[in-house]
């Protein structure tokens, strides 16, 4: 058997695609996992778009002079529901990132708006992320013509490394030596498997 001493990897920033699945629950233990093995930085993201299935759609109206309070009315509850949808998942976000904050990570978030997968790469290129941990949802066929597939889109073109957590990944636990050398005791770490 040989041994290998344990080395930090130079991930100094980890940024971690946030949504209501499990598959990114499970993205998120992983990133707390690495972000405390490594002293590194997590920065929880969820990107704002219209193309969510939970996010407001603007109804298609037909203006006319007598239907135009009509349409001010559908406007103004659609911006509502805008203000709602980005309350729902900043509080999801501050949940989640003081979760990894408990777990003793130093940890952010963001929730900008746009196309999922250009915005994390945009994000990730910003502000010196140093992985992308991000959870595939495995749609094929028509799912995946018609919603795409953000975790492809970010293997492909963000600027840096990439983790892709898929829906059947396991998270467990293991020990590795602390990176402060002022800890004498290992900390357990969540790595995923298949």
């Amino acid at each position: 058997m040989i041994s290998v001493p344990f080395q930090t990897v130079p991930f100094q920033t980890i940024l971690v695609a946030i949504d209501e699945s499990e598959v990114s629950n499970k993205a998120l233990a992983a990133a707390i996992g690495l972000a405390k093995a490594l002293d590194a930085k997590l920065m929880l993201v969820h990107v704002l778009t219209s193309s969510d299935p939970h996010s407001p759609q603007l109804p298609y109206t037909y203006s006319t002079p007598s239907t135009t309070h009509m349409d001010e009315a559908i406007r103004q509850q659609y911006e509502q529901d805008w203000i709602n949808y980005m309350a729902h998942y900043e509080s999801l976000l501050k949940q989640k990132t003081d979760q990894a904050i408990a777990a003793g990570v130093n940890a952010d978030f963001v929730h900008p708006g746009g196309f999922a997968g250009p915005t994390l790469c945009e994000v990730a290129r910003t502000t010196d992320v140093s992985l992308i941990i991000i959870g595939s949802h495995q749609r094929r066929g028509m799912a995946e013509i018609m919603l795409g597939s953000t975790s492809n889109y970010v293997t492909h073109h963000a600027p840096c490394s990439v983790l892709v957590v898929h829906p059947n990944a396991e998270i467990h636990q293991v020990s590795v030596p602390a990176q402060n050398t002022a800890q004498n005791s290992d900390q357990k770490v969540a790595l995923l498997s298949s």
